[in-house]
C-alpha cells in the first residue's frame, strides 16, 4: 500500500489510505480530509470520488471484497473437481491476505460480514466469498457421495473455513513468520 498518491488511481489510493487509517487509529479517526492528506492531495480531491466518509467506507469494503472474490473465482476456474476447487480456494485465501494483511485486519476486524451457515437457505446479503465456499462445499459432498445431516454439513463447512481463516490470520500477524509455502503442491491447507 503506497503512503502517497503518485498520479495513478486516486480513488484506489484513497481507499487504501482509508484502510490504513482505520487499522492504525480506528474507524472514528477516518475522514476524507485525513485520507487526502495520506495521499498528499488537496482536501477537496476526494470529493471527486466520494461524497462523504460513509461512501468511502462502502467503497473500501467493496474494493477488498471484490478483489478477494475475484482471486477466489480465478483459483477455482481450472479445478477438475470440488476437492481441487476447495484446496485452490484455501491456498488463495491465505495467499491473498498474506500479501494484503491490512485488508485482513480491516475486513475481519472492522466490518460487518454476513455469513449464514444454513446449507439449505441462501441469504442475499451473505458475503460473496462465503457463498463461493458453500457452493463448492455442497459440490464436494455430492461428488464424493457424502451423506451428512444438515447440521453436520454446517459444522464441517465452518471447520473448513476456520482452518483456512486461522492460517490467514497467523500469516497476517506482525512478528510471526510462517514456514508453509503455498506454491508447494504438497502443502494441503484442507483435506
Amino acid at each position: 500500500m503506497a503512503d502517497s498518491y503518485h498520479h495513478g488511481n486516486l480513488r484506489q489510493a484513497l481507499i487504501d489510505a482509508g484502510i490504513k487509517i482505520i487499522n492504525e487509529n480506528g474507524e472514528e479517526s477516518l475522514s476524507l480530509r485525513k485520507a487526502a492528506a495520506a495521499c498528499n492531495v488537496s482536501h477537496a480531491a476526494p470529493y471527486a470520488h466520494f461524497k462523504d466518509k460513509d461512501e468511502l467506507l462502502d467503497a473500501m469494503k467493496k474494493s477488498v471484497t471484490d478483489s478477494f472474490t475475484e482471486e477466489l473465482e480465478t483459483a477455482v476456474m481450472d479445478a477438475g473437481n470440488a476437492d481441487e476447487a476447495l484446496i485452490a480456494m484455501g491456498r488463495t485465501y491465505v495467499s491473498f491476505f498474506s500479501r494484503n494483511p491490512d485488508y485482513f485486519v480491516f475486513l475481519f476486524g472492522k466490518q460487518n460480514i454476513d455469513a449464514h451457515l444454513q446449507m439449505n437457505k441462501e441469504n442475499k446479503d451473505d458475503y460473496p466469498p462465503f457463498l463461493l465456499l458453500r457452493k463448492y462445499y455442497k459440490k464436494h459432498l455430492k461428488e464424493n457421495g457424502i451423506k451428512l445431516s444438515t447440521e453436520e454439513q454446517e459444522i464441517e463447512m465452518i471447520k473448513t473455513w476456520a482452518i483456512v481463516h486461522g492460517m490467514a490470520s497467523i500469516a497476517c500477524m506482525k512478528g510471526v513468520k510462517t514456514s508453509f509455502d503455498l506454491s508447494d503442491p504438497d502443502v494441503r491447507l484442507i483435506t
